[in-house]
């Protein structure tokens, strides 16, 4: 039977670790429009949370950034720097267009502390290729290893409009994931650029905006086998952080019940909650995701 509430055997390791840069988004691409806080680490923190767990955060931000706005409960670590990396995203019928105007410095795998090393599971979620390759080497297979790429996969020009690019370093990267989760944004929406990830992550997550996710698992033989997972309809107010969202409930799932389709059949749920309001108001709880699960049950025969 599937668990409905997380069960912490050992009280002295770290539950849920997240590590990458928190962000200033701005309103607009005027440099001086207000800003909310944003980046994958902050809509990561408010969904452990509300799912019931406890998130700590490895960040690096300037000393008067406002932080206020996570939640009470996360155990922060703000490493120090000149700026905060800053965005500002604009949406259109045609998608996404960002703007990248200042970058944090980078994390690496000394500015770990060996007491936050041994946790139930990680998210490493670059935003401006900050996180070092060294980073990921350090969890052993105790821990849920789980990446969100996006922030190796981009780059931006003189104006900071950000564009796609290959992942340089992914070599040294993927071998030490159990989970690698990204959008079709990521790829360009170019499937075949998924092929490289699976000869050395077990699992690749896809999401697939409207469409749900679909999941590729590499089994025994080597062989990707690929399962649909459908979506819960939402009316969309704001999708910033879906992603992000989606990449935590999913690992938070998968580490308490071992089960991908359930796991994902649970992100998508959580993450459709999450557009219909602004910022982290419309995550859900822990409670309002299980009652959807089960007035909604998932047809398995139906899945390919």
């Amino acid at each position: 039977m599937l668990q409905s509430q997380p069960v912490f055997e050992d009280s002295a390791r770290p539950d849920i670790l997240l590590i990458g840069h928190v962000t200033c988004d701005l309103e607009t691409p005027d440099r001086n429009s207000r800003c909310r806080l944003g980046g994958t680490v902050s809509f990561a923190a408010v969904t452990a949370i509300q799912l019931g767990r406890k998130p700590t955060i490895i960040t690096r931000a300037a000393a008067d950034t406002d932080l206020s706005e996570l939640p009470d409960g996360v155990d922060l670590h703000v490493l120090p720097s000149p700026v905060t990396t800053t965005f500002a995203n604009v949406y259109a019928d045609h998608g996404r267009v960002q703007y990248c105007f200042a970058q944090a410095l980078p994390i690496c795998a000394g500015d770990i502390p060996g007491s936050l090393r041994r946790p139930r599971a990680v998210l490493l979620g670059p935003l401006v290729n900050e996180i070092e390759p060294d980073v990921a080497a350090l969890f052993s297979g105790e821990t849920l290893v789980t990446a969100g790429p996006q922030g190796w996969m981009r780059q931006w020009d003189e104006s900071g409009r950000v564009h796609a690019k290959s992942w340089d370093n992914a070599g040294d990267i993927l071998p030490h994931l159990d989970v690698l989760v990204l959008s079709q944004e990521d790829i360009d929406f170019d499937l075949t650029r998924l092929d490289p990830f699976f000869a050395q992550v077990p699992l690749v997550v896809l999401t697939e905006y409207y469409d749900g996710s679909t999941i590729y698992h590499r089994q025994d033989d080597g062989s990707i086998a690929q399962t649909k997972i459908p979506p819960r309809p939402a009316h969309e107010v704001d999708p910033t952080g879906a992603g992000d969202v989606f990449a935590t409930a999913f690992m938070i799932r998968l580490q308490e019940t071992g089960d991908p389709i359930h796991a994902a059949r649970f992100a998508n749920i959580t993450a459709s909650f999450a557009v219909e309001d602004w910022g982290v108001r419309g995550i859900p709880t822990r409670d309002q995701v299980m009652a959807y699960l089960a007035d909604h049950p998932l047809p398995l025969a139906g899945l390919a």
